[in-house]
């Protein structure tokens, strides 16, 4: 039995693109395809334990899965004549099939076609990654969710919401046309690669690579460059992703943690992945020369290209790093990414010394993309080491550590950090004294949250190891440019005002010198749109909490503040309204407390179904407390007014910070600007009221 359900297992992995592909074309729905074609694998595990497998595993699923697909067809009473033809079409086919050297309907266009629809940009780029390797790695749930470190529930829904929007956007099961043929395809390659990065360098968790995500890109890869022959930049990420993979042997030490390219043993590098990257280079190369374009290389290829420089060296002192920095300049030119300027800045460094290489780093400080990268302050760290300045260098290993969410790379960070020795005393330190500054008796809750949001990202900018002493003005602004050089006058002035009083409990010079107090412009928010406000109640995975509290705010129309402060007890189910009671709140810009402002007056908040659909689930029976709840209990250090905790959870009220952040967090994808929406947007013009 073991043996049967190994082979069905390896049978649906080898056959399951093909023959999802195949009943795509077929009833036009790949939600619908995937449940015919794992009907078919319930029928080989039913029947193959009792009648044996057959000659050809393939053949017999995708004649099965067929064969329902047509009952579907005929019970829908849809394409009569689709219905006919098709039934022909598998009466003719079914003979050949049949036989030990049969293959199963072979129509490479249909995989194809799967490729490009699983990938599509009307998903977003989590959904992309699941619906791939679901559908054309044949992976489960469960063996998705546990290479991305997510429930198998999130996976589920993020597969089922991408088949939804698929159906409803109506994407076509066909190729793209020429003109579009570019475009569609980096968001192919893109997500092939981001599957195989996570695997080769995990964002999370506590090990440094999860090779089976390597093998499924680099599987995908290779099934993408057969069906795609002509096309170099497949052939560029295929051989990217070889070369790559050849080093994972190498890539960490006995204990798992990570060891840096230039101290690898390159004699456990895999020698067979080296030369079949090779020779995809080579098959890049020449769809380069013989293809119809300008024969100008693509990231990908170049990137190849990078790869092979350092395969081709015998040890790290033969690396050719001068050819590495000008190909990473051409890389810039193609795709001029801080990810790629970082790179490039470790090229330099490399080829031209240390000093050229922090120059082009300190270029990149105030890029508001790299603004919490683990890797910015590891690279800046690895740079002032080699320059002897130890100490401005055990800063940024301390800061790179406290950065990463890999358990490896973080310890990795720490040691480094540890190998400059301790540090000379250089009195206070930016973490401690900041913890010191919050923890006073004479700030009340409100206050201590509002300072402590902009000191977080201060100290997470600067790193808590910053001697108090060293911090200055400048780097002051550099934080302000990069984390709020965009933000409303109102959030710039009380950040300011924070470090202001910071600076001034410490005895330093002015932190804010080179900060002028903004104000405002008094323009008017603009609401979303109904097409925005599509794109956002279709986002995937949305919890409850967020998605109740955004259809109240704008169903109700009534100001953020007042809508987190609403409690249980104020609601009335029934007349969809509840009592706001007036100068309350979660914070107005600083999560104050119900418990802290006047009720002089009191007004109405109504809701329509959608709300009232939700919130009931949201209360969960309930009585008494904030009706929307912060994810944890605070700590003992942070206890708030007794108005703005749950007597039930123990659980305080959500903070206007938090639900911002959230809001703008989930919405980014859909801002053409990148920085995600405000609550306030979801307020209705008055016109729709």
């Amino acid at each position: 039995m073991p043996d049967v359900h190994r082979t069905v297992d390896a049978a649906w992995k080898l056959e399951s693109a093909k023959i999802v592909a195949s009943l795509t074309r077929m009833v036009r729905d790949v939600g619908l395809a995937e449940e015919l074609a794992q009907d078919a694998l319930v029928a080989a595990l039913e029947q193959w334990p009792v009648s044996g497998v057959p000659d050809n595993p393939g053949a017999w699923l995708t004649t099965t899965a067929k064969r329902r697909a047509l009952d579907h067809l005929r019970r829908s009473q849809r394409l009569e004549r689709k219905q006919e033809q098709l039934a022909h079409e598998l009466g003719q086919r079914q003979d050949r099939q049949q036989g030990p050297d049969a293959r199963p309907d072979d129509e490479p266009d249909d995989v194809l076609r799967l490729v490009f629809l699983s990938c599509h940009p009307v998903l977003p780029t989590e959904a992309r990654a699941a619906l791939t390797l679901r559908l054309l790695g044949g992976l489960t749930a469960e063996e998705i969710a546990r290479a991305f470190l997510v429930t198998e529930t999130v996976i589920t829904q993020r597969v089922a919401g991408a088949k939804r929007t698929l159906a409803e956007e109506r994407v076509p099961f066909e190729l793209p046309d020429g003109d579009h043929l570019a475009e569609r395809l980096s968001s192919v390659l893109e997500v092939i690669y981001l599957i195989f990065n996570e695997g080769y360098s995990a964002t999370s968790g506590d090990d440094l690579m999860r090779p089976g995500l390597c093998l499924e890109a680099l599987r995908l890869g290779r099934l993408l460059a057969e069906l795609a022959p002509r096309e170099p930049e497949v052939h560029g990420l295929v051989a990217l992703m070889e070369i790559q993979a050849s080093r994972a042997a190498a890539r960490t030490g006995p204990s798992g943690e990570p060891v840096p390219l230039h101290e690898q043993n390159r004699g456990r590098w895999d020698q067979l992945l080296i030369r079949r990257g090779f020779t995809a280079m080579l098959r890049a190369r020449g769809c380069l020369v013989d293809g119809e374009s300008d024969g100008a290389p693509g990231p990908y290829t170049l990137q190849a290209a990078i790869a092979v420089c350092h395969a081709q060296a015998r040890s790290a002192q033969d690396t050719d790093w001068a050819q590495i920095a000008s190909l990473y300049e051409a890389l810039a030119r193609v795709l001029p990414t801080p990810i790629v300027r970082l790179n490039r800045a470790v090229a330099v460094g490399m080829a031209h010394g240390p000093e050229a290489g922090l120059d082009l780093i300190d270029t990149l400080l105030t890029d508001p993309v790299l603004r919490d990268y683990h890797l910015l302050p590891s690279v800046r760290g690895d740079l002032l080491a080699r320059l002897g300045r130890d100490d401005e260098a055990r800063v940024e290993f301390r800061r790179a550590a406290s950065l990463a969410r890999n358990a490896a790379e973080r310890a990795f960070l720490e040691r480094r950090a540890d190998e400059l020795g301790a540090a000379a005393p250089a009195g206070p330190l930016l973490g401690l004294a900041a913890d010191e500054f919050l923890g006073r008796d004479d700030l009340d809750a409100a206050t201590s949250r509002s300072y402590g949001q902009t000191l977080r990202r201060l100290r997470r900018t600067l790193g808590d190891q910053q001697p108090l002493s060293s911090l200055t003005a400048d780097q002051v602004t550099r934080v302000f440019t990069t984390a709020w050089g965009g933000a409303a006058a109102a959030t710039w002035n009380r950040h300011r005002s924070a470090v202001r009083s910071f600076g001034a409990w410490a005895s330093l010079d002015d932190l804010t010198a080179g900060l002028d107090r903004r104000t405002g412009t008094g323009s008017a928010v603009r609401p979303l749109g109904p097409a925005q406000l599509d794109a956002v109640w279709s986002l995937p995975d949305l919890p409850l909490r967020e998605e109740t509290l955004w259809l109240l705010l704008h169903e109700s129309a009534a100001g953020v503040t007042a809508v987190l402060a609403l409690n249980v007890e104020d609601l009335d189910l029934d007349d969809r309204r509840a009592r706001a009671r007036a100068g309350s709140g979660a914070g107005s810009g600083a999560g104050s407390g119900v418990g802290s402002r006047s009720r002089s007056r009191d007004t109405w908040v109504s809701w329509r179904s959608g709300t009232a659909r939700l919130l009931p689930r949201l209360l969960a029976g309930r009585t008494r407390g904030p009706v929307f709840l912060s994810d944890r209990r605070p700590g003992p250090a942070r206890t708030p007014e007794a108005s703005d905790l749950c007597p039930d959870t123990g659980r305080r009220r959500l903070s206007y910070e938090r639900a911002e952040y959230l809001f703008k967090q989930a919405t980014r994808p859909l801002d053409p600007a990148r920085d995600g929406y405000t609550l306030r947007r979801l307020k209705p013009a008055p016109r729709d009221r």
